[in-house]
């Protein structure tokens, strides 16, 4: 797991859309066959929940 408070928040914002980026293939690949790491998609919505978290919590 990626270390969210030693980055800073320009870091967090392009590291959320890379994963967001990851899930969207991820889905596609997906759709179309079946994958055999089921678990990627979800640690990857759980890694971009936790980068947001991060941001929100810095700009209160």
């Amino acid at each position: 797991m990626t270390d969210f408070k030693k980055k800073s928040v320009k870091d967090l914002e392009k590291f959320v859309r890379e994963k967001r980026e990851a899930l969207r293939e991820f889905r596609f690949k997906s759709a179309g066959s079946r994958t055999r790491n089921v678990r990627e998609g979800r640690n990857t919505r759980r890694d971009i929940a936790r980068a947001l978290t991060e941001r929100n919590v810095r700009n209160k």
